[in-house]
């Protein structure tokens, strides 16, 4: 149980064939690794220094150096120990990770793709920067709580009936529900309120909701946003979302098609 023990993963655990890191890179721009990751006002996507402070209701989270330094990013780290974090919210130690950082999304993804990210992120470069460490309240400040968390919340499958591309770009790689649902008291996304907004992560205002019933834009205007960032109305993506769209800009054409096929898609809730 994820309460008391720790997950052990080995190498030949992982299903995979030869990793490609040009689907690594791929992978890292659908997935979003940057928008977190880099430094505050950085403008390189690639120098994962973290740093950046998420205020929440339960303290404030401090997005740690992910970059290839063996002293304060992840560059002493083994395969195994990069596909345990992403798939089990566990660090090389079996400690918990606090799930600001998304992996009960990430948990989705093909072994293969993970292969390959980290295939992608080892060309990266090393990032001497020391991060703060996070500030939370009592009692989310305890990592064996995870453990409990974890049972309640990780490793629920798709909310989507359909196990396909457009469900696994949305919901596993670009992870979108993390920050356009809300939340319940303990942090876990409220199905039931899927895509309909949620209270700003960094702690003020909204995330709007995405759902057909509230957005209202044909397909083609869900794609146009997604490749320039432009909104119907001639508003343009700002904060945060001006980063992701910075990285679904570089997705394929097809891609894009089908989340926004995905979001069209979705049920009335």
């Amino acid at each position: 149980m994820f309460f008391t023990r720790a997950v052990t993963v080995t190498t030949e655990d992982i299903k995979f064939s030869k990793a490609d890191p040009l689907n690594g890179k791929y992978v890292f721009l659908a997935s979003g690794c940057s928008s977190c990751h880099i430094a505050q006002g950085s403008t390189d996507e690639y120098s994962l220094a973290g740093g950046q402070v998420f205020k929440t209701a339960f303290g404030s989270f401090v997005v740690p150096n992910v970059s290839n330094s063996v002293k304060v990013g992840i560059g002493g780290w083994k395969f195994n120990d990069f596909y345990t974090a992403l798939k089990f919210g566990q660090s090389p130690d079996g400690q918990h990770y606090f799930p600001a950082f998304p992996y009960t999304a990430y948990s989705q993804m093909a072994d293969q793709d993970v292969a390959d990210l980290w295939a992608f992120w080892k060309t990266l470069p090393s990032v001497e920067t020391q991060t703060e460490k996070h500030q939370l309240d009592f009692p989310f400040n305890i990592r064996r709580n995870v453990g409990l968390w974890k049972i309640l919340y990780l490793d629920n499958g798709y909310y989507s009936s359909k196990n396909d591309r457009a469900t696994y770009l949305v919901e596993a790689l670009a992870h979108c529900a993390e920050c356009h649902t809300s939340r319940d008291v303990f942090g876990g996304l409220q199905t039931s309120k899927w895509f309909r907004g949620a209270k700003n992560p960094s702690g003020t205002g909204r995330v709007p909701s995405i759902h057909p019933q509230d957005l209202m834009w044909s397909k083609d205007e869900i794609v146009e946003y997604l490749l320039s960032g432009f909104t119907p109305d001639y508003d343009v993506a700002g904060g945060s979302m001006a980063l992701v769209v910075k990285n679904t800009a570089r997705l394929t054409k097809s891609d894009r098609d089908l989340i926004a096929d995905y979001l069209l898609n979705l049920p009335p809730s």
